[in-house]
C-alpha cells in the first residue's frame, strides 16, 4: 500500500472508526431495547441470550476467517462486502416478525459485521506504520467504542420508548451508507504479498466448538444433563480436534505460532476476560434498571450514562499512555477498576443503592476504557504486517468470544437463581454469583496483564516474531 498523507491516514481512520461505531452501537441499543424485545416477541430469558450470542457467536466464528481472506484477495474487498452484508442485516433485523427470525437475521449482521473490525484494524495497522502514532490511531480507535456505549443506551432508549425497537437497527442504515461511499473515494487497496489458502476444515472445528459451548452454556438451566453434557463433550472433541490438526497445516486458520509470544497470548486472555465481563455486565443491567426498578428504557440508558461517559475519557487516554509508556499501566488500571466494580455489586449489593450503582458504573466503565487499546495494540505490534489480519482477526474473535460466553454463563447462572420467581422478588439475590464472576473477570485481567507486559513477556515476543518472519521469508522463497 503506498504511503499517503497524514491528513489521508486521518481520513481512512475515521472510514475504518465508522464500521466500529456501527456495530458496537448495535450491541448496546440492543441491550437496552431487550425487556422491550422480550414483551412484543413473548421470549423467555434464553432467547433474549440468543438474540445477543447468535450475533457474537457468528462474529466469533468467522473473524479469522475474514481477517485471512482481507489478507488474500484485498482488504477494502472485504471491508465494502462487510458493509453491504451488515447494512442489508440490519433492515431484516427490522422487519422480523418472530424471535426465530430475529435470530437468524441478527446472524446475517453479524456475517457482515465479521468482515468490518477486523480488517478494518489491518487497514489501520498497515496505515499507520510508525509505533506511536499506530498507538495513538488505536487509541481513537477504542474511544469509538467509548462513544457507541454512550450514544446506544440514549439512542437506543429514545427510539424504544418513542418509536419502538425495531427502530434501533434504522440507526445502522445512513451510518452504513455513508461509509460505504467513503470507502469506495478514500480507502485504498491493500493486501498482503502472500496469499494465504482457505482452511475449510479449521474453519468448521471453529463453528463446532463455539456454538457447541454456547448451546450448553445457555440451554443448560432447562436442558437435562444429558443433553448439556453432549454439546459440552461437542465443544471438547472439536477443540482437541483443533489444537491436533491447525499445527500440521503450512497455512492454518489459526496459527498457533501467534501464541508462543507471552504478550500476544496475554492479550488474547485479557480480551476474553474484559469482554465476557462487559457482556455479563450490560446484560444484569439492562434486565434489573427496566425489570427490577421498572425503569423506562431511555431512563434505563439514561442511568448507565456513566459508565460510557468513563469509557469514553479513558479509551483515548489509555492509547497515548501505551503509545509512551506500553501496556503494563493500562492494564493494571484497568484490573483494578473492574474488579473493584464486581466486588461493589457482589458484596455490598451496590445496585439497590443510587449512589452505589453510579459508583460501580463509573468504576466499570474507567476499567473497560483502560483495556481495549493494549489488548489491540499488543496483539498487532509484535507480529510481521503481512500477517496483520489475522493477529486482527484473533484479537477481534477473542473479544466475541469473551461477550459470548459472558452473556451465557451470567445469563445461565442468574435463571438458575431466579427459577420460577419473578425478577423484581428474587434478582438481586441471583445475580450475586453472577457479579462475583464478573469480578473475577477484573481480576484475571489484572495477574494475566501484570504478568504478560514485562520484560522477558516483551523478549518472546521479539523471538516470535523473529520466527514468524523468518518463516515467511523461506517460504517465499520456496525453502519450506
Amino acid at each position: 500500500m503506498p504511503e499517503l498523507s497524514h491528513r489521508r491516514r486521518l481520513l481512512v481512520l475515521a472510514i475504518c472508526c465508522m464500521s466500529l461505531l456501527i456495530v458496537s452501537l448495535d450491541n448496546t441499543v440492543l441491550n437496552v431495547a431487550l425487556p422491550s424485545m422480550q414483551k412484543d416477541l413473548h421470549a423467555s430469558l434464553a432467547g433474549m441470550q440468543w438474540t445477543i450470542d447468535a450475533y457474537t457467536l457468528v462474529l466469533a466464528a468467522l473473524l479469522m476467517l475474514a481477517g485471512s481472506t482481507a489478507d488474500r484477495i484485498g482488504r477494502r474487498k472485504v471491508f465494502l462486502a462487510g458493509l453491504i452484508v451488515f447494512t442489508i442485516g440490519s433492515v431484516l433485523c427490522s422487519l422480523a416478525p418472530n424471535l426465530e427470525s430475529l435470530v437468524a437475521f441478527r446472524m446475517i449482521q453479524a456475517v457482515g459485521g465479521s468482515m468490518l473490525n477486523p480488517v478494518a484494524m489491518s487497514i489501520i495497522t498497515n496505515t499507520f506504520t510508525d509505533p506511536r502514532e499506530r498507538a495513538r490511531a488505536i487509541g481513537v480507535w477504542g474511544g469509538v467504542v467509548g462513544i457507541s456505549m454512550a450514544a446506544g443506551p440514549l439512542v437506543g432508549g429514545l427510539l424504544v420508548d418513542s418509536v419502538g425497537w425495531r427502530s434501533i437497527f434504522w440507526v445502522n442504515l445512513p451510518v452504513g451508507l455513508a461509509a460505504l461511499l467513503l470507502t469506495l473515494r478514500y480507502v485504498p487497496e491493500s493486501r498482503a504479498p502472500k496469499a494465504r489458502r482457505p482452511d475449510p476444515v479449521g474453519q468448521l472445528l471453529v463453528i463446532a466448538l463455539l456454538g457447541s459451548l454456547t448451546y450448553a452454556i445457555i440451554e443448560a438451566p432447562d436442558s437435562g444433563a444429558v443433553k448439556t453434557l453432549a454439546f459440552g463433550g461437542i465443544a471438547f472433541v472439536a477443540l482437541a480436534a483443533l489444537l491436533w490438526y491447525e499445527p500440521r497445516r503450512d497455512e492454518p486458520l489459526i496459527d498457533l505460532r501467534f501464541f508462543r509470544s507471552a504478550p500476544f497470548s496475554g492479550a488474547t486472555v485479557i480480551a476474553v476476560s474484559a469482554f465476557a465481563a462487559l457482556g455479563g455486565f450490560l446484560f444484569l443491567s439492562t434486565l434489573y434498571l427496566q425489570n427490577v426498578r421498572g425503569l423506562s428504557a431511555l431512563h434505563a440508558g439514561l442511568w448507565m450514562l456513566p459508565m460510557a461517559a468513563m469509557t469514553f475519557v479513558c479509551a483515548p487516554l489509555s492509547g497515548r499512555l501505551v503509545g509512551s509508556r506500553g501496556p503494563r499501566l493500562s492494564l493494571l488500571v484497568a484490573g483494578t477498576a473492574m474488579t473493584a466494580s464486581g466486588v461493589l455489586f457482589a458484596a455490598f449489593e451496590a445496585e439497590t443503592a443510587n449512589t452505589t450503582l453510579v459508583i460501580g458504573y463509573v468504576l466499570f466503565g474507567l476499567g473497560f476504557g483502560f483495556v481495549n487499546a493494549p489488548i489491540t495494540n499488543t496483539a498487532v505490534s509484535g507480529m510481521p504486517r503481512a500477517q496483520a489480519g489475522v493477529a486482527a482477526a484473533v484479537a477481534s474473535t477473542s473479544r466475541q468470544i469473551g461477550q459470548t460466553l459472558g452473556v451465557a454463563v451470567i445469563g445461565a447462572v442468574l435463571a438458575s437463581g431466579v427459577g420460577s420467581s419473578s425478577y423484581r422478588d428474587s434478582f438481586v439475590a441471583a445475580a450475586r454469583p453472577a457479579w462475583w464472576i464478573i469480578a473475577a473477570c477484573g481480576l484475571a485481567v489484572l495477574a494475566v496483564g501484570a504478568l504478560t507486559s514485562g520484560p522477558w513477556a516483551r523478549r518472546t515476543a521479539d523471538r516470535t516474531a523473529r520466527q514468524l518472519s523468518s518463516a515467511e521469508l523461506k517460504e517465499s522463497a520456496g525453502v519450506v
